[in-house]
């Protein structure tokens, strides 16, 4: 890992210069983000503005970071880019594919049986091109990054919407799909809408039981699942500045459930403290020659509404602890007013589990606070009523935490301590009775809370709050428990209150570990042979999508009008399912399974216009793909939502789809589609959604004239007769309409590759 002391050196090198010209193009102070973007620019020219919201830019990110259940299908494509190694550092991380069901030895040992042709195919790979390999049990990718790869001012992309996670460390961090990480480790520029941006104003200072965690929750709240997309939210103020860095990372984590490109902090003490108890001093000391251009010039700060589209004030000091849910992690409530909300919505308020963890809260400052909770419970004779599970964020972590006898605490409190793994969070929880469907609650502290998200049971109600809420609530059982005033009983009968967590920012001994689980790859990989074996149920060589043939899509049916929240959970659905994420054709029979039919409301049951009669989703694509006909989804606002597997777009693409119209999606998910050669489409009109009908043709009538700014008509012929014709618009550039024409982005890559030879 040494080689990244020499690559921040060089980062840094670029700034006095860039960051002059940019101020100088841009005519006014400047933003940390705006820094960091004109810093990274591909071109390195800094004399040209872009306009917010509307200009694409190509930037040269620092890094690439992957998990294991993405990585398989970014290096399934990489394998295919015709390079040698990757031109950036990289690193993959085997985190998603762990069970969570009896403890962490246990877990970890099945999981290695059950998915260990994937790790093997990920190793192998990872040695022959350069990239660092985290074997599983080291950690969850983004605490990882956090401990070793991120620092201030840097770019880094990762193949999960968390990879947001490392603004904690002042990084622009942004996930991607597989097919952008490509462009990025085969040494190609990366194109980015250039962001907005969204100043979060921190006033005062935490206390009691508020923590970094309620920041964000209450942001949501302001903002909503989709308030943040295409922006950039930066935080700053003296309560920014109070903050740890591993508060910092909570944060920025969860920008990914209001849309954010990403969230970042200016770099200051707390970063610094960090990045020494970590073992980069030297990265501090590089940090700290530079510290005026890693944070946003004084008067951006000053007057925060001349420089940000947008401006949010929190006072840290007045700001209560909040308990988002369910269903959807922006439905923010203060806890005092979450037992009546409760009531009122008919919500269970018995907790049948307290979970913390996930690459949001797992730190050793998250298991500090949460500790002191549990240690509370024991002294004052209380015992949990809810079941309890804890997943520490990286091996380090988990070593540092045993050694100080935080893990003990949790154990004698009758806790399962899981993997070092994100386990429950992406639904590779084998809980017991989920399949009984029975309406429950739970409580964590992970990022989102979609319906099946956890244990795959639709009537599970998921609540988000802090690590140390999550204690608290475990121990009483009660979702309306609120610690700030209430009292239990223990066994002793006598009414007694917790108090205020404590924990410590950074362990007092420092941190240690005797493996963290990192393998360098070889020095020279070109005699590794990477064998999938083919007749493998979990891995599966890529074919090129086709190109397309130039002329307009026509006869096409609609396949699903998806109504109301389709996420990619719903699209491309995780928990079992990720057994399959290197298997394109075989994970294609979860597509667009969870999508609710906006014509029968029901998920997983679609019209065929084969056969009349209603099927599942995929299959009913299947059919239609066997017989040569183009299809369409139709979908609601914000489609894609959540996380950043590019699943949700390959695998439409492989059964068929030609084109997806929204009202409006999430970034992630449109740039996805787009890279995989699927046209990614808006109604100018939504409310020409009405329209869409179950049993419509569809012509597309001016493809042929596709171009930049130019919206597409499409028609939509009824059973009846009768038409409606359709206004749509898309955002594709030249280079994007090239990767439509071409089939991919990844056939662009060769063809240019094969010049270039």
């Amino acid at each position: 890992m040494a080689f990244d002391i020499e690559m921040i050196k060089a980062v840094y090198a670029k700034y006095p210069e860039r960051i002059a010209a940019a101020r100088k193009t841009v005519g006014k102070p400047l933003t940390l983000a705006e820094k960091i973007l004109y810093a990274h620019l591909w071109d390195g020219d800094a004399t040209q503005a872009f306009v917010r919201g509307k200009s694409y830019v190509d930037f040269a990110p620092d890094r690439v970071a992957m998990q294991d259940a993405t990585a398989q299908m970014a290096l399934l494509q990489f394998m295919q880019a015709g390079k040698e190694k990757v031109a950036v550092p990289s690193t993959a991380h085997c985190d998603h594919l762990i069970l969570a069901q009896k403890g962490a030895e246990e877990d970890l040992r099945s999981s290695l049986t059950a998915s260990g042709e994937v790790f093997n195919f990920l190793e192998s790979v990872s040695n022959k091109y350069g990239i660092g390999f985290w074997k599983p049990g080291a950690g969850i990718i983004h605490q990882v990054v956090l401990e070793n790869y991120a620092f201030p001012g840097g770019m880094m992309i990762g193949t999960d919407s968390h990879t947001v996670n490392a603004g904690g460390l002042g990084m622009v961090a942004i996930g991607v799909g597989g097919a952008d990480a490509v462009d990025v480790m085969a040494g190609m520029p990366w194109e980015l809408k250039f962001p907005k941006l969204i100043g979060v104003k921190l006033t005062g200072k935490m206390n009691g039981w508020t923590s970094a965690k309620d920041v964000i929750l209450k942001v949501a709240g302001i903002l909503t699942v989709k308030g943040g997309t295409g922006s950039i939210v930066e935080y700053f103020g003296e309560g920014a500045r109070s903050l740890s860095a591993t508060g910092k990372g909570t944060i920025c984590n969860m920008g990914a459930e209001i849309g954010a490109t990403t969230s970042t902090f200016g770099y200051d003490e707390s970063m610094e403290r960090y990045l020494r108890s970590t073992g980069r001093s030297d990265v501090a000391d590089l940090a700290n020659d530079v510290k005026e251009h890693l944070t946003g010039d004084d008067e951006v700060y000053a007057n925060p509404e001349q420089y940000f589209d947008e401006v949010i004030e929190i006072d840290l000091s007045t700001l209560e602890p909040h308990i988002n849910g369910p269903f959807t992690p922006d439905r923010a409530t203060p806890v005092s007013q979450i037992r009546a909300e409760a009531e009122k919505n008919g919500w269970p308020t018995k907790v049948e589990w307290g979970l913390i963890g996930s690459c949001t809260n797992s730190s050793y400052e998250d298991l500090s606070r949460a500790s002191s909770i549990a240690q509370q419970a024991v002294d004052k004779k209380l015992k949990t009523k809810a079941d309890f599970g804890i997943n520490p964020g990286s091996e380090q972590v988990r070593f540092t935490a045993d050694r100080d006898g935080l893990l003990q605490i949790f154990e004698d409190l009758d806790a399962t301590i899981f993997t070092n793994a994100c386990g429950p969070c992406i639904g590779q929880w084998a809980r017991t009775g989920a399949d009984k469907q029975e309406k429950n609650t739970i409580v964590h502290s992970f990022n989102r809370n979609f319906s099946k998200r956890a244990d795959g049971n639709p009537n599970t109600h998921a609540f988000v709050t802090s690590p140390e809420m999550v204690a608290a609530i475990a121990i009483s059982g009660d979702l309306g428990f609120n610690p700030l005033t209430d009292t239990l009983t223990n066994a002793n009968g006598e009414e007694v209150k917790l108090d205020p967590p404590k924990g410590e920012e950074l362990p007092a001994n420092g941190f240690a570990v005797e493996d963290n689980g990192y393998q360098a790859p070889a020095e020279d990989g070109s005699g590794i042979e990477v064998k999938v074996n083919p007749d493998s149920k979990r891995l599966q060589l890529l074919t090129p999508f086709d190109p397309w043939d130039g002329k307009n899509i026509t006869g096409a049916k609609l396949l699903i009008k998806a109504f109301g929240k389709c996420t990619t959970d719903h699209i491309s659905m995780a928990g079992p399912w990720l057994r399959f994420r290197g298997h394109l054709d075989n994970i294609s029979d979860n597509c667009l399974i969870g999508a609710v039919n906006a014509f029968n409301e029901e998920t997983n049951s679609v019209k065929s216009q084969l056969t009349g009669e209603y099927g599942p989703v995929p299959a009913t694509q299947r059919a239609y793909k066997a017989e040569g006909i183009p299809t369409i989804v139709v979908g609601d606002h914000n489609y894609g939502e959540g996380s950043s597997r590019e699943h949700a777009a390959m695998e439409p693409r492989h059964l068929g789809v030609k084109a997806v119209l929204v009202k409006s999606f999430a970034r992630i998910h449109e740039t996805n589609l787009k890279k995989q050669g699927m046209l990614a489409l808006t109604f100018d009109n939504e409310a020409d959604y009405d329209k869409v009908q179950e049993d419509d043709t569809i012509n597309f009538l001016d493809l042929d004239q596709f171009a930049p700014d130019k919206p597409l008509t499409l028609e939509f012929v009824h059973a009846d007769g009768t038409k409606d014709t359709i206004v749509a618009n898309h955002s594709y550039n030249e280079a994007q309409i090239k990767w439509f024409k071409a089939g991919s982005a990844l056939n662009l890559i060769k063809e240019e590759q094969k010049k270039n030879a």
